[in-house]
């Protein structure tokens, strides 16, 4: 995996007008299409089909009645989605504006037939920005519907479980891959945690050994997106806090051990971030104090050739004033006029005296200790 070269935290649009109407879907022209995975799958088969129809959804559903079904989506980029949620799963038009927007917290709704839950996968894009990006779900007796705002494939690992494994992915039903889901999400926020912090590392290292400006900046970022990650990770503790101590039928009691395996990796990850973010803030403190101390260093030298060429410019400015011993017409010796001026090898004199002056000076300072470095 290639180093970080920068940090940038990748802002969602906001979408919802002030003073609309609740449940108002207000889609972008940049939404993309939906493209819909439908997994069916018991214990000893599986089968996937890839579309883009509805209808094939419920051809589906009808043709494995007894299989339990993952329906993953996508994009979101399509008012007709919405509008068959509604009337085939008779989802809630609060709930569906919620799946629309790209603002909501991880957070989890308990509605009479269903679940309603909302995660935020956090991980480094391309163009080496932290994307955050809002994923839903929803929780049905023998269904779940997940959805994504972009085709990323965050999934992968789930899915290749699901097509080799026969164990609990295939026998505990919805309510188990939704915890799958979940975990992949939550040990994703490992992965970017310990990327930025083996740049934090880095930057130490560096701050140490040669101290740049610009590393202020590169720190800062990083900071940045530790609390994007804190924003996410508390809520995804509260949520899955929250599916451990449900009552609904539709959480089996075998899969709230590992939910519970889950909550300790959010604290985990939580603790993480607390450390780190101490750090970032120690390593700006640190790289402002070296960098003050530096200029401190530069003051110092600059002071010290002052106060050495202080008195050798008063020397030289007195003798540059040029008052003559003799008056030129009248030959009138003028005695509190400067007869050094034509004093025999004045000026290898004054250059004596001015080395001398310079000599004592910078032996003065040295026995101060103010030359050492370490001072």
């Amino acid at each position: 995996m290639g180093k970080i070269k920068r940090i940038r935290v990748k802002s969602n649009n906001h979408r919802t007008t002030p003073g609309s109407s609740p449940g108002l879907l207000e889609l972008l022209e940049s939404d993309l299409k939906p493209k819909i995975t439908v997994h069916s799958y018991d214990d000893d088969h599986y089968e996937e089909k890839v579309t883009e129809k509805y209808t094939d959804i419920d051809e589906q559903l009808a043709k494995y009645p007894d299989y339990t079904h993952w329906i993953h989506i996508e994009g979101l980029g399509d008012r007709k989605l919405f509008d068959y949620l509604e009337q085939q799963f008779k989802v809630h038009k609060l709930v569906l504006e919620d799946i629309s927007s790209s603002r909501q917290r991880p957070k989890l709704d308990e509605s009479e037939h269903y679940l309603f839950a909302i995660s935020r996968s956090l991980y480094i894009n391309e163009n080496l920005e932290v994307d955050n990006e809002q994923l839903s779900y929803l929780l049905f007796p023998n269904i779940l519907i997940s959805f994504q705002q972009s085709y990323a494939s965050f999934y992968e690992p789930v899915i290749n479980r699901l097509k080799t494994d026969k164990g609990n992915i295939r026998t505990s039903g919805p309510s188990y891959m939704l915890y799958s889901l979940m975990d992949v999400v939550v040990d994703n926020y490992f992965e970017l945690i310990n990327r930025l912090g083996d740049e934090l590392e880095t930057l130490e290292e560096l701050l140490y050994r040669q101290p740049r400006k610009s590393m202020m900046f590169d720190i800062q970022a990083i900071k940045r997106a530790m609390i994007v990650i804190r924003r996410a990770v508390w809520p995804e503790r509260d949520k899955i806090n929250d599916l451990i101590r449900t009552d609904s039928p539709l959480i089996l009691p075998e899969t709230k051990t590992f939910l519970r395996d889950t909550y300790d990796h959010t604290m985990q990850i939580i603790d993480l971030v607390e450390s780190y973010r101490d750090i970032t803030t120690g390593l700006i403190d640190m790289n402002l104090s070296i960098i003050s101390n530096r200029m401190n260093e530069i003051m110092k030298v600059l002071t010290i050739i002052s106060s050495i060429f202080i008195p050798l410019t008063f020397i030289a400015g007195v003798y540059g004033m040029n008052f003559s011993y003799e008056d030129p017409e009248t030959g009138k010796i003028l005695q509190h006029n400067m007869p050094e001026l034509y004093a025999e090898n004045g000026y290898v004199y004054t250059m004596v005296a001015m080395f001398l002056i310079a000599l004592v000076q910078i032996i003065y300072f040295w026995r101060k200790g103010w030359l050492s470095s370490r001072n």
